[in-house]
């Protein structure tokens, strides 16, 4: 979506709040707009907003007002712009949501078939690319029980990536995981950004920040605090509440 500065943004986002019923102010007077191919990463305490940010991005949860437009189509009541934005926007959610009695292959073929209509041939052809992708192709006929939350985990981008999308959203994709299968899902992600995929990040990975992001917004309460590169980010944090939340966890 080209703006009167001429960059070609992929993602605008312009003064959305969000409230929950029980009076919290989830998302408040937030703007940003993210570039195609850009990653961006949001970081900020627990209960900070940036779940809900995330999931207003593909209409999960609807804003009380503000904008989003994706690709150049807004979201909003509009069935057809909702549906559209849901096929161009991959998530992968903290809790890995595969379909227990569907194999590995089934799980990734699952929306190839239903929303893309392509033919079981075509589906399993892009199925088994993915998968070998995320390096885990030896999988296809496994059930996710069978499966460590890593491969899990790789099996759910695989599965967002069958999709096409322009935009990749990441909600903790690693939160849930042993220690030990964390480097795993954030090398498949690292390799997303690397080949140029546009990403916005949740995460409290601050290697995987620092690595790969071409900016960070650091949320709390609902409100961006402060945004930059992540060299700023990591080496010279203007905000005090940026400084003494970065003290705590790196």
């Amino acid at each position: 979506m080209p703006t009167k500065d001429g960059e070609n943004y992929i993602i605008v986002v312009e003064h959305i709040n969000k409230s929950f019923a029980n009076g919290v102010k989830a998302v408040v007077d937030f703007t940003t707009r993210v570039k195609r191919g850009e990653v961006l990463v949001v970081i900020g305490p627990s209960g900070s907003g940036k779940s809900t940010f995330l999931r207003c991005l593909n209409g999960l949860e609807e804003i009380d007002s503000g904008t989003i437009v994706i690709d150049g189509i807004p979201l909003n009541d509009n069935k057809k712009n909702r549906l559209e934005i849901r096929k161009e926007v991959g998530m992968v959610f903290q809790l890995f949501n595969l379909f227990p009695h569907m194999t590995v292959l089934e799980n990734v073929n699952l929306a190839q078939r239903r929303v893309r209509k392509k033919s079981r041939e075509a589906a399993t052809a892009m199925s088994m690319d993915l998968l070998k992708k995320v390096g885990i192709t030896e999988k296809a006929d496994n059930y996710p029980n069978q499966l460590s939350g890593g491969q899990q985990q790789r099996v759910a981008i695989a599965r967002a990536l069958a999709m096409m999308p322009k935009v990749m959203l990441f909600d903790e994709a690693t939160s849930a995981l042993d220690p030990e299968m964390i480097g795993e899902v954030l090398d498949v992600m690292k390799d997303l950004a690397r080949e140029g995929m546009t990403m916005i990040c949740v995460t409290h990975e601050m290697g995987f920040a620092q690595e790969v992001s071409d900016r960070v917004i650091f949320m709390e309460d609902g409100k961006i605090v402060e945004v930059g590169t992540a060299q700023h980010f990591f080496t010279a944090p203007v905000e005090e509440r940026t400084k003494l939340f970065l003290s705590q966890i790196l």
